[in-house]
């Protein structure tokens, strides 16, 4: 595993990679139009592209020797959908199903947190789907704390997030 900052050329595979990891993680009895083309709008290679070239926006990958298994993204200058927060989210943190439970994750979040320290944030703030048992339990013994709910809102449907804080 090796960890590095994302590129432009990256895109493509950022964008191929949160399509399979966000359709496995919640939807869970079939795929309908409603979620795909949300999927398909939201990870696109021209939304990476355009969040790659942000100055607002660092993505760190794990290269593998074939390619990226998994990436983080962190968004400074964002405020938290609760009061208290550091202005700096954890907005994703993916990693291909296949190969979860092998420290990736973990070495993406310890790489982040060095990036934030660096700039004097020690709290980023980030939200998990409370439905997310395994996500919530990672971030947890990681020292995330919950501090707040929100909602995740895909057309006329709401979900329940868990705002954690370091």
């Amino acid at each position: 595993m090796y960890i590095r900052k994302a590129v432009e050329a990256d895109a493509s595979a950022l964008a191929a990679l949160s399509i399979e990891v966000w359709i496995n993680t919640y939807i869970r009895e079939g795929i309908d139009a409603h979620f795909a083309d949300y999927a398909l709008a939201e990870f696109s290679t021209a939304k990476f592209t355009t969040a790659l070239n942000d100055p607002n926006e660092v993505f760190l990958t794990s290269q593998n020797s074939v390619g990226i298994d998994g990436y983080i993204r962190l968004s400074f200058d964002r405020p938290a959908p609760v009061p208290g927060c550091h202005e700096t989210e954890i907005s994703t943190l993916y990693v291909q199903p296949r190969h979860q439970g092998k420290g990736i994750g973990a070495a993406l979040l310890e790489a982040a947190l060095k990036i934030c320290r660096e700039r004097g944030n020690r709290s980023p703030w980030l939200l998990v789907n409370s439905e997310n048992d395994s996500a919530l339990e990672f971030y947890h013994a990681k020292g995330f704390m919950t501090v707040g709910q929100s909602y995740f809102e895909i057309k006329d449907q709401s979900y329940r997030n868990d705002v954690l804080s370091l």
